[in-house]
């Protein structure tokens, strides 16, 4: 069966042109998947799993404490394998049919306020070329919502500062072009013109728009321990993700009255339902407002 996942890995970077990260994900589910198989010895034949046995997988993975929102992605990873295989002709049957995804409750994202980002932006000096990295990095994100594995894929050629927007590949190999304002495209010019050219020229990445100390693409992880450390050091305790801008930046716009499908558009969701939760976020703090200034509240 390692062969019938490799395969369709390899289906899913060469006709879905799927995210590395997608991919890794994918193989780490099926490789959980086919481990509890082995030790069950049922893989013999892909026709013998039944919908039983995976029903039974799934209750051993909650049994170790798995989220459901785990379990649906585990279960989401198995139906479209076999599917693949079914379409493949690989296997004579889909044991995932009538499969129920558990629900998942929907957590609301962490966001800053409009001033504590404020802070955030103003955390990084331009003394250095690391605080001109940091700083126009930080501002692109909160200018346009996207992504840090986007920001971090963004080659100098994405960016069109006299024409205020950026070009890029987002999520499902999708290109989007989104506007930056003028504060943002400020910090990126500065860190072209008096930063970019500082970091290490013996490895020096030609394209890259972001490097690390060594001149080479700034990794997701790089960018991770950036944000903790300027964070740390605007005095913000909340507890931050790498998304934290881009949920910031959603909220933020919808709460100045910007129109949902607008929203949508900037942050690359094919469904609105995805950015609908930013809509619960500005209502939990309408009534928080309430009830703290209300007098009959």
């Amino acid at each position: 069966m390692e062969a019938q996942i490799q395969r369709f890995l390899h289906f899913l970077i060469a006709e879905k042109g799927l995210a590395q990260n997608t991919i890794s994900s994918y193989e780490r589910d099926l490789k959980s998947y086919l481990h509890y198989l082995k030790e069950v010895e049922l893989t013999a034949s892909l026709n013998e799993i039944q919908r039983v046995h995976i029903v039974h997988f799934l209750k051993y993975l909650k049994e170790q404490g798995k989220s459901p929102k785990t379990l649906a992605r585990h279960i989401a990873s198995i139906r479209a394998f076999h599917q693949f295989l079914l379409r493949e002709k690989m296997a004579e049957q889909d044991p995932t049919v009538q499969l129920e995804i558990p629900r998942s409750e929907k957590t609301l994202p962490k966001v800053l306020s409009v001033q504590e980002v404020e802070t955030l932006l103003d955390t990084p000096k331009p003394h250095d070329h690391y605080g001109l990295r940091d700083k126009a990095m930080l501002e692109l994100l909160y200018a346009t919502g996207i992504r840090v594995s986007e920001l971090i894929g963004m080659n100098i050629h994405d960016v069109h500062i006299p024409m205020g927007f950026v070009h890029f590949i987002g999520k499902g190999n999708k290109e989007r072009i989104l506007p930056i304002g003028g504060i943002a495209a400020k910090a990126i010019q500065q860190y072209l013109d008096a930063g970019r050219p500082l970091f290490n020229t013996k490895h020096h990445d030609d394209q890259a728009l972001f490097l690390n100390h060594q001149g080479k693409r700034l990794s997701r992880q790089g960018f991770w321990k950036i944000l903790k450390k300027l964070a740390q050091e605007a005095g913000i305790d909340k507890e931050l993700t790498p998304h934290t801008l881009r949920h910031s930046f959603a909220t933020h716009l919808l709460e100045n009255g910007a129109d949902l499908r607008a929203v949508q558009e900037m942050l690359g969701h094919a469904d609105i339902s995805s950015t609908q939760i930013y809509t619960n976020v500005t209502k939990t703090k309408i009534m928080d407002v309430y009830r703290k200034f209300h007098p009959r509240a």
